[in-house]
């Protein structure tokens, strides 16, 4: 396995990636240690952001870090390149036996933009990375339903009338990665979410998510900006590139 002074001649991409992954096999490994519920979970988010955080002050010393289970501070307003982490995205979901829908995220903000990121599933051993993601394979059969995935735990209403306006079914997943990935690999045609969500939640999903030619945003379709003094970013819509006028205009008439 690569280490840190490897770690350093890497680009941001395979870094990305490479960190991602790790991070991916140490909550594998711990997840077969005998914690379940919430026991695992906390120790799973410590670990990973241990980590990654780590890996990172290795190969990118004097980059900032943006993580939702460290400290934040307005150091990293002032930097220009922050990575955004989450080192466990769906920590309920890992907690419980037998559920594949959580992730780990990691993302890097420079130049105004998300200019790396991957998410890795850990329970499928993929990891999705820039710069380029296969895209979705085109949708076989036109007559049949759109698909559209939300939170399993706080599904946005917005969703069901965007639902019932495209005659689409709502599909329940945990992670915002795991979601996010649905889309990427065509089991779903579009996310929805609205009422709450971090940056740390959407950053690696939506570099990703854009490497594949798919479609990223507010609810409201403007830009998803990162490393702001608040990171709260409550909602995002990823969607397939050609549904994404189509969507917007329902979402912005029904809101």
């Amino acid at each position: 396995m690569p280490g840190p002074d490897s770690d350093a001649s890497l680009d941001d991409h395979a870094l990305a990636a490479a960190l991602a992954r790790r991070a991916a096999e140490l909550l594998v490994e711990l997840r077969g240690s005998g914690l379940t519920g919430r026991a695992l979970g906390d120790e799973g988010d410590q670990r990973s952001h241990t980590l990654l955080t780590r890996g990172l002050a290795a190969a990118r010393p004097h980059d900032a870090v943006l993580s939702e289970e460290g400290r934040d501070g307005p150091a990293r307003l002032d930097a220009a390149r922050v990575w955004i982490i989450d080192p466990l995205d769906g920590t309920r979901e890992y907690g419980e036996p037998g559920r594949d829908d959580w992730a780990v995220h990691v993302a890097l903000w420079a130049g105004g933009e998300l200019a790396a990121g991957a998410v890795a599933l850990p329970a499928s051993g993929t990891v999705l990375a820039t710069p380029r993601v296969e895209p979705p394979a085109a949708r076989r059969d036109a007559s049949t339903p759109l698909r559209i995935v939300v939170s399993r735990s706080r599904p946005p209403e917005v969703a069901s009338e965007l639902a019932g306006r495209l005659g689409a079914e709502l599909v329940e997943l945990g992670s915002a990665g795991a979601k996010t990935a649905a889309v990427v690999r065509g089991e779903v045609d579009a996310y929805v979410h609205a009422g709450g969500q971090y940056e740390w939640d959407s950053a690696a999903p939506v570099a990703v998510a854009r490497a594949a030619g798919l479609h990223a945003s507010r609810l409201d379709g403007g830009p998803l900006v990162y490393n702001r003094p608040d990171p709260y970013l409550p909602d995002l819509l990823v969607c397939r590139a050609e549904l994404a006028s189509t969507v917007l205009e329902v979402l912005t008439t029904s809101r």
